[in-house]
This record gives structure tokens, C-alpha cells and sequence, in this order.
């Protein structure tokens, strides 16, 4: 299953917590080929369903005076642009590589556009679109992409629930597929930053829509992500490096191949445990539900023709005869052979 698949499909979804995990590569391949073709290597091994980069020029996306927003600890540049500029060589003939080194490693690709022609080049290389947070209210840049007729995954960083209307309505406006991603927009995001419980409140507010999650905070053992699986996020996206220590503003909270395998070890731990969704017995709770049920056992002995009384009757295990439940349509009926006190009840005894 692809993306535009788990977005298009979101009541038929077999797997509800089995996410389609993305791992975001962004600008992590620092504008080397060789290292674009590792994170997707990487991924793949990993476990990730898509890797996705970010397709942008600095001149297109930000002005020369934009002041960061980063942990500078971690990241010094303090403008936008100049960190922008240090990673866009990659354009529409890298990214074409890119795609074709996906599908030889059985891996989707994907890719953030941040302008009018990136968006065109892509729709011969994807079949579905991302929206980042930063474009929330952009309106002309999201009808643009609507017009290609994919579904589309809208991050919600830094918006007020009005502006995500705004942007439901554009997109819906248009017959697109949408679904909504989680996010809180710090790099990094601390754990008590994470606001999880928002999750709820996009899937209360929007029930026909997918509704994803994507992390922001560090990898450590992977908790957030897994708790977001837990409640509703069908989609996740994390941020994805070959080496954590890299300086640079995705490298540090990115996970890398060892913390993305954890992850997809505890998705499937928790899709183990979680198991079926509607309620039944399950195979190995046969001999319990037989042996420690209980079934109408007699208090005291009865001859061939007797009448039972709700006075000979009381209830032992095992469940193997007659259920306490079906009193009312056994008392009044006759027995068809003597009985013994302690015997259990059972329908080929009754006339």
C-alpha cells in the first residue's frame, strides 16, 4: 500500500495499527548524491514504508532577512536563507535519480515541494503530495497542488483550528483526498511539547479524515510515536539521518536506521497485543469459557417425569451443560430419566 492508498482508503484500512511510516530524509544528504542513496538504503532497511525529501530553492523560499526558529545550539545559522542556500543544488534531475533508486530498492518516494515549479516537476514522480506546516495558510500554493487531483498530507504545525478549516475547505473545495498530520513545529520538541491529545481532536472534528502524526522530539526509545499510533495516528513521519552527530538543523533530532528498526519492532509488538477489534472469544480461551462458566446443576435428585422448580436448581462449574442464563425456559420442564443431586443440566435431559 502506498500513500495516496492509506490517504484515499481511510475506512478500509485492514491494519488500524499498522501506520504507514515515513521516514524524512528532508535535506539530510547535505547535497551529495551518494548520501541521498544511503538514507534510502538505510530506510528501506529499516522498516520505513517512504523516504521523503524537500524540494525548494532559497531564493523561492525565503526572504534574505528570515530569522531561524531552530535550537542555534545545535544549528548557529541564524538566517533562513543562508541555511536554505547551503542545501537546494538538488532540483528536478536529482530528484528524477532519486525516484528511480526508490523503486529499485522497493521503497516509495516522496518529496515536500516549497514552490510552483518543484510542485510541477513532481507529479510525474509522486502519487500523492505534502504540504508542510510552513504553507498552512497558503492558500494559492494549495489550490495549485490540488489541481493535480492526488491526495494530499497536510501538516498542522503552529495552527489555530480555524486555520485548519480554512485549509480543509480549500482542499475538500477541490474533491482531493486529505489527511491531516500532527505536528508540533520545534526542532526539537520537547516531550511535554508534544500535545499527542491533539491527535483526538483532529479526529473528533474531522472523522472522514486520515489523521497521521509528525515527531518532532527526540528518538530516545520511540515512545511519542508509539503512543500517537495508539491514539489514531495512521500515518508517521520522523525526521531521518545516517548519523545523528552530524551538525546541521535535521540531524541531531532526526532518528537514524537503529531507532527507526526499534520503532517498527514496537508497531509490531503493539499491533501483536492490540490484536482483533471485535469483541469475541478468542481459540484459547475455549477450555476456559467451557470449564469456568457455569451450567444449572441440581440440588437434589429427580425421577423420570418430575417437574423442575427454580428451588432445585442451582449454578456450578463447569459450563458444559445448560447456562444460567436459560432458567426461565427450564423451569416447568420435565425430566426424561432420573437425575442425581450434583448433575448438570443438559438439554437432551429434558422432554
Amino acid at each position: 500500500m502506498n500513500l495516496a492508498d492509506v490517504i484515499t482508503n481511510q475506512d478500509n484500512i485492514e491494519k488500524p495499527f499498522k501506520p504507514y511510516v515515513i521516514a524524512e530524509a528532508g535535506v539530510n544528504h547535505e547535497a551529495d548524491m551518494n548520501l541521498a542513496v544511503r538514507l534510502i538504503e538505510e530506510a528501506k532497511e529499516g522498516g520505513a514504508d517512504a523516504i521523503k525529501f524537500q524540494s525548494y530553492k532559497a531564493e523561492t523560499i525565503a526572504s534574505k532577512n528570515s530569522p531561524s526558529y531552530w535550537d542555534l545550539e545545535k544549528e548557529p545559522t541564524r538566517s533562513q536563507f543562508k541555511l536554505f542556500k547551503k542545501y537546494d543544488s538538488f532540483w528536478k534531475k536529482e530528484f528524477e535519480k532519486l525516484k528511480t533508486i526508490c523503486d529499485k530498492n522497493q521503497i516509495e518516494f516522496l518529496s515536500t515541494p516549497f514552490d510552483i515549479e518543484s510542485s510541477n516537476f513532481l507529479n510525474d514522480l509522486m502519487g500523492a503530495y505534502k504540504v508542510s506546516s510552513s504553507d498552512m495558510n497558503n492558500k494559492p500554493f494549495i489550490e495549485h497542488i490540488c489541481e493535480f487531483g492526488k491526495p494530499i498530507l497536510l501538516s498542522t504545525g503552529a495552527s489555530y483550528i480555524d486555520e485548519v478549516d480554512n485549509s480543509v475547505s480549500w482542499i475538500k473545495k477541490n474533491g482531493n483526498p486529505l489527511a491531516l498530520m500532527h505536528c508540533i513545529l520545534n526542532y526539537p520538541c520537547s516531550d511535554e511539547n508534544a500535545n499527542l491529545g491533539m491527535i483526538l481532536d483532529l479526529r473528533h472534528r474531522y472523522p472522514d479524515l486520515v489523521i497521521g502524526y509528525s515527531d518532532h522530539t527526540l528518538p530516545k526509545d520511540m515512545k511519542t510515536v508509539e503512543t500517537a499510533v495508539i491514539l489514531g495516528s495512521k500515518i508517521i513521519e520522523k525526521h531521518f539521518t545516517f548519523d545523528k552527530t552530524l551538525p546541521g538543523n535535521d540531524h541531531y533530532h532526526a532518528m537514524d536506521k537503529k531507532d527507526l528498526k526499534r520503532l517498527i519492532q514496537r508497531l509490531a509488538h503493539l499491533e501483536e497485543i492490540i490484536g482483533i477489534m471485535g469483541k469475541k472469544p478468542i481459540d484459547s480461551e475455549m477450555i476456559s469459557r467451557q470449564n469456568a462458566r457455569r451450567s444449572l446443576v441440581l440440588n437434589h435428585a429427580l425421577k423420570k417425569d418430575d417437574i423442575i422448580s427454580k428451588d432445585c436448581l442451582t449454578w456450578k462449574r463447569p459450563g458444559t451443560g445448560i447456562g444460567p442464563n436459560e432458567i426461565e425456559n427450564i423451569v416447568g420442564r420435565r425430566v426424561n430419566k432420573d437425575l442425581c443431586e450434583d448433575d448438570i443440566i443438559k438439554w437432551e435431559d429434558l422432554y
